[in-house]
């Protein structure tokens, strides 16, 4: 303890640090030592060196005073990683709490991969990258460590609809947008192709021509059409010009993907438009039809089209005939043709005309069935007074048309269907399907015409009615309807009568309204004319009789007035009468004597 306190403290001091080198030596020492420190900014990446690898970090030395450390895990990607190897670092920060340098491999490599997607993009360049997952509307592709985006649409030329088929492979990409402020950068493989297919398209449409055979593949489907890629170049095949036969969708008898040989129909150069066909490269169905069919022959089909005037029955694929309305029933009343057939019925017909060179056809399925206005029993089915039952098949102004049978129609008129009411339209007595029974009036085969009536099937009232409602006779009606001239009475058996205004009035003046029942008097009855004129107003008030007019007498042969016997010449239907009234008068004065 005595030997510190010994020593001389202030001669220590008074020596400066360094005072044993020399000037020279001194510049010299300072120079060795700034070479072998770098000036470094924190926030870039630099190269180091591994020193040293622990169990948690990595120790690199990058020039600077210390080294720096970077946690081991950080090179799980790196194999045989050891003492010597360079590797790119991100300065985070020069000197922590505790004076360490902190260094990042992890952020160095995100610094570099945006470096490189920058300079892709700037310089237009081709990059690679690894596609990892499918997302929403394409593809998630890792490029230098960044995960970016590539759009379903950018994937190729033509449609994908697999996108799943792409995951875990290679792709050669381009950079097409980058947005650092969401970290966002957007890549297209299509864009790499276009180019290329450009050319090529341009290519194949400098050598296009009417007529030739190209082979292609089915890229998309449409209710029209398919169209084909051409090796860079599209072109549509229209429905119509798939198949010599009908079809309703392309997909009944092509595939997606499919490769199909086609012929270039017509192409448009400015527009870039080529029309393709394939069914003209097989014979028109029309050039190998058998000489069998002809006039007469039966031929089997199925019905491929249903229109308002008839049905096309195919009989091969490209090869139809067209059963006209009128041609599928013997029936005279025209109806929707799908109330008779369906799309896709097999049906059998016989060819009415054919006509080769125009490639038509008719053709009936009535004529497969005798035609019943040619049947042997007719005449002697349908006699004269014969009862029938049939449907109301169409209603016309003058009357009704019944089918009794199918193809055997007829006609009643309007006046032959009731007796007793007037029916100034057929809606008012029937309608159309309902079942009525008839009576044959007339039959004429060779026109093909048949009268029918209904109200023949019951006696005629009238010869009753005249009985009954004798002229003066009273009766009670009701008004039914009423018109400008007057009203329509309806009496008893349903009976109808007209009752003038003059005299619908009733005995305190008014005018009775529809629904009222009321007495009226028989002014005038026509069995003929199946009339009856009433009078209300006769039936409270007396009227004066006016003379009948005096008839004409008879000439006889030379001329002169003809005589007749004394007893009838001075006796009248009215003096009988007046005489019948006289005698009963007596009759009751003598009883009550």
């Amino acid at each position: 303890m005595a030997e510190n306190q010994d020593f001389n403290w202030d001669e220590l001091e008074s020596v400066g640090f360094g005072d044993g080198y020399s000037a020279e030596e001194k510049a010299k020492l300072e120079a060795m030592y700034e070479g072998t420190l770098n000036e470094i900014q924190e926030k870039e990446v630099v190269t180091g060196t591994v020193v040293s690898i622990t169990d948690r970090d990595v120790v690199l030395n990058i020039g600077f005073k210390s080294d720096g450390l970077v946690p081991l895990n950080e090179f799980r990607d790196v194999e045989d990683l050891k003492v010597g190897d360079e590797i790119e670092v991100f300065i985070e920060n020069q000197e922590d709490a505790q004076g360490q340098l902190i260094l990042s491999r992890k952020k160095a490599k995100i610094v570099k991969a945006w470096e490189h997607i920058q300079n892709a993009l700037d310089e237009d360049k081709v990059i690679e990258g690894i596609v990892k997952r499918r997302t929403k509307g394409g593809l998630i592709v890792d490029i230098f460590g960044i995960e970016s985006f590539l759009p379903g649409s950018q994937i190729d030329v033509k449609p994908i609809r697999d996108f799943d088929v792409f995951v875990g492979k290679r792709m050669e990409l381009k950079v097409v947008k980058i947005n650092y402020a969401n970290d966002n950068v957007v890549v297209s493989h299509k864009i790499l192709i276009e180019k290329d297919l450009e050319e090529q398209k341009q290519k194949i449409l400098n050598n296009l021509e009417r007529g030739q055979v190209l082979e292609g593949v089915i890229k998309n489907m449409t209710n029209f059409g398919v169209f084909i890629d051409l090796g860079g170049v599209d072109g549509l095949l229209h429905i119509t010009d798939i198949s010599w036969g009908r079809i309703s969708h392309p997909e009944e008898v092509l595939k997606l993907d499919q490769k199909v040989n086609v012929v270039v129909l017509d192409f448009d150069d400015a527009k870039k438009r080529i029309s393709l066909g394939m069914k003209q490269l097989t014979p028109h169905p029309w050039d190998s039809l058998p000489e069998t069919i002809d006039v007469g022959a039966k031929v089997k089909g199925k019905i491929v089209n249903v229109a308002d005037y008839g049905a096309f029955l195919e009989i091969t694929p490209g090869v139809e005939g067209l059963i006209h309305v009128s041609e599928m029933s013997w029936s005279q009343h025209l109806r929707n043709p799908q109330d008779f057939i369906k799309v896709g019925n097999e049906l059998e017909a016989v060819v009415l005309t054919i006509d080769r060179e125009e490639r038509k056809m008719s053709l009936g399925i009535k004529q497969l069935t005798e035609d019943p206005w040619t049947q042997k029993d007719l005449i002697e089915k349908y006699a004269i007074g014969t009862k029938h039952k049939g449907v109301v098949r169409n209603l016309t102004n003058f009357g009704l048309f019944i089918e009794l049978e199918e193809g055997i129609d007829g006609l009643v008129h309007v006046s032959d269907l009731s007796w007793t009411k007037k029916v100034k339209h057929p809606s008012e007595f029937t309608k159309v399907g309902n079942e009525l029974e008839v009576m044959v009036l007339e039959i004429d085969p060779e026109q093909r015409r048949l009268a029918l009536g209904h109200k023949q099937l019951e006696e005629n009232p009238w010869e009753h009615f005249e009985t009954v409602f004798t002229k003066e006779s009273v009766h009670q009606g009701t008004i039914v309807n009423k018109t400008d001239k007057g009203a329509i009475v309806e009496l008893q058996f349903g009976i109808e009568g007209f009752c003038l205004n003059k005299n619908l009035k009733k005995e305190d003046g008014s005018t009775p309204e529809t629904g009222e029942t009321l007495d009226f008097k028989v002014l005038e009855f026509s069995k003929d004319d199946k009339k009856i004129s009433l009078s209300h107003v006769h039936t409270y008030k007396e009227f004066e009789k006016k003379p009948a007019a005096p008839k004409k007498k008879k000439e006889g042969a030379a001329g002169k007035p003809a005589t007749a016997p004394a007893d009838q010449a001075s006796t009248t239907l009215g003096d009988l009468d007046a005489l019948a009234k006289l005698k009963d008068q007596m009759n009751d004065g003598n009883e009550g004597k």
